[in-house]
């Protein structure tokens, strides 16, 4: 019998297969139409992160390279208030105020500049922010910098005091089309006072064999606070050496009794091509390998001009007196007492004995070859400003009987010489100070000691002269390290 209750059945499951299969081709093309906004989101994102990193990294080119931090007469340094409790910006303590507000460069429209000086206010708005092309769009960002401290230093080999400063950098990138995106991104620009002599010796140069030990020379370290009557103990560690290039050395006997510090790499020949950290022949580095991250800047100290009067010292020699009189130099019987001042080329000859005492000395050349003859420090710090004009030997000459200083505190003789002329040196018991000559070629002489530290471009000690760094250094004299953008941070809007 036949069914007519089943009439139209196939239409329905028809109806219903449409109906589901629609379902599923809008969710496939909602689902393709999601993923293409998510992507787009994404790149959308990417690009402005990119602008408030390009915000970030013009406003610390600008802070870097062409602003000048306060201690100047159009922008003292007292018009800003060290703060006794910190302002908390983003998270970050600023410790630096200007009316009891937070000390801000900006070139963004959501903060506002207070910084006290209109000049920079306006070349940091100029630098600060800009546009960039992707495309069809526009990408947009605006930094500001907020000063979180400050402080002043005394720069080794410079004569006034340098400011450091730290800042929170804040960056907004945009970009505006179909979807507009925004992103912040922060990071710390800081710049760090570091230690000049942190090392018994440091060669500049980054060639083959910069800096060169053999013949036994050795390094180690003492603590200059603890020596009495002239007696001192060295330790076998802490005599670390470094430089930015190469460092060769030979011999059973000789012994870094401390690190090896250079940027280079690998241990082997140094060629020209080729210039590797260490070239060893039996020496030992009993700390190894430090690498460094980039290659140590030691700015050129300044050195005021020396004076016109040349003093070829002997055991005979007496103060001038009339029109050419020194006012304080006293001698007799060969020792020599000069006081501070401008002096032209120093000779020391014979069983002279030079004596000089706390001050400053603005000498064009210093030779003293005698072994009868000796420097000798009566009290510090004594430093040494050499010019080096016109020299045709070593322009400072130290390997007679050299210096003597008792206390065998270093910073008590000082030499500073801004030349690419020749430093000898020659230690003995007493002989102990700092030499910063960073563009001066070195060399030790003789089986001795030296009790401090020294920099200079190319440094040998292959007579199995004997560094005995002064640990206390590390506190006591700094240069400026290089600048550094951490703590980087960044959310999306």
């Amino acid at each position: 019998m036949k069914r007519t209750n089943e009439k139209g059945a196939a239409l329905i499951l028809a109806l219903i297969l449409v109906l589901i299969l629609s379902v599923m081709a809008v969710s496939l093309m909602f689902l393709s139409q999601t993923e293409t906004w998510s992507s787009l989101n994404y790149r959308l994102m990417s690009q402005a992160r990119y602008a408030a990193e390009s915000g970030v990294s013009k406003a610390a080119n600008y802070l870097i390279y062409t602003y000048t931090p306060p201690g100047t007469a159009g922008d003292p340094i007292t018009v800003y208030i060290a703060a006794a409790a910190p302002v908390s910006v983003d998270g970050y303590p600023a410790t630096i105020t200007v009316g009891g507000k937070p000390v801000v460069l900006s070139a963004s429209y959501s903060q506002s500049s207070n910084y006290p000086v209109a000049s920079v206010q306006i070349g940091f708005n100029d630098a600060g922010q800009g546009t960039l092309t992707v495309g069809n769009s526009s990408m947009n960002y605006a930094a500001y910098a907020t000063l979180l401290s400050m402080r002043q230093v005394t720069v080794y080999g410079t004569p006034t005091p340098a400011t450091i400063q730290t800042w929170l950098i804040t960056s907004d990138g945009s970009i505006n089309g179909v979807r507009d995106a925004q992103v912040e991104v922060s990071a710390i620009l800081e710049r760090q006072a570091t230690p000049t002599f942190n090392y018994a010796a440091f060669a500049v140069s980054d060639g083959c064999s910069a800096l060169a030990f053999g013949g036994g020379g050795t390094t180690d370290s003492y603590d200059s606070s603890t020596v009495k009557n002239g007696t001192v103990s060295t330790q076998p560690y802490g005599g670390n050496v470094g430089t930015n290039g190469n460092f060769t050395e030979g011999g059973a006997k000789t012994t870094i009794n401390g690190t090896l510090s250079t940027p280079r790499t690998g241990v082997g020949s140094c060629s020209t091509s080729n210039i590797t950290a260490m070239t060893s022949n039996q020496g030992t580095v009993t700390g190894g390998l430090v690498e460094l991250p980039q290659p140590k800047d030691y700015p050129t100290p300044t050195i005021p001009p020396p004076g016109t009067t040349d003093l070829s010292l002997s055991k005979n020699w007496k103060c001038p007196t009339g029109i050419g009189a020194i006012p304080g130099c006293t001698s007799s019987g060969g020792n020599i007492y000069l006081p501070p001042g401008a002096y032209a080329n120093i000779d020391m000859t014979g069983q002279a004995n030079l004596h000089v005492s706390a001050g400053t000395y603005n000498i064009n050349s210093f030779q003293e070859q005698s072994a009868q003859s000796g420097l000798i420090i009566d009290s510090g710090p004594v430093i040494f400003n050499v010019t080096g004009n016109n020299v045709s030997g070593a322009v400072v000459d130290l390997t007679g009987n050299s210096v003597q200083n008792p206390s065998l505190d270093p910073g008590n003789f000082q030499i500073l010489y801004a030349g690419s002329g020749t430093i000898k040196l020659a230690g003995n018991s007493q002989a102990s100070g700092l030499v910063y000559a960073p563009n001066a070629t070195f060399s030790f002489t003789g089986g001795s000691n030296w009790y401090g530290a020294v920099i200079g471009k190319l440094i040998t000690d292959l007579g199995g002269a004997a560094i005995h760094y002064d640990r206390r250094l590390l506190n006591e004299y700094f240069t400026l390290g290089n600048y550094m953008l951490d703590s980087f941070t960044w959310k999306k809007y």
